[in-house]
C-alpha cells in the first residue's frame, strides 16, 4: 500500500512540474530567422536570467556566424 501511495505521489509530482523548454542548436537557428530573432530578443530583454541559458548561447553563436557570412558575403568573399 505504501509503494502505492507513493507511486501516486511521484507520478502526481512529476504531471504538476513545468515542461522543460526545447533547446535548439546552432544550426536551427541559423535556419530559421523568425526563431532566431524570437529567443536573441528574449536573451537580450533580461540578460541577467536568460544570459547563461543553452538557447541564449546557441543563438548569439549563430547570430555570429551569420553576420560573420553575410560580412564575407559583403566583401565578395
Amino acid at each position: 500500500m505504501k509503494w502505492l501511495l507513493f507511486s501516486a505521489a511521484m507520478l502526481f509530482l512529476a504531471a504538476c512540474s513545468p515542461q522543460a523548454e526545447k533547446i535548439y542548436t546552432v544550426d536551427e537557428f541559423m535556419a530559421d530567422d523568425a526563431l532566431l530573432a524570437k529567443i536573441i530578443g528574449e536573451c537580450r530583454n533580461n540578460p541577467g536570467e536568460l544570459r547563461d541559458t543553452p538557447n541564449c548561447r546557441n543563438a548569439e553563436a549563430a547570430d555570429g556566424k551569420l553576420r560573420l557570412e553575410r560580412m564575407g558575403k559583403s566583401l565578395g568573399g
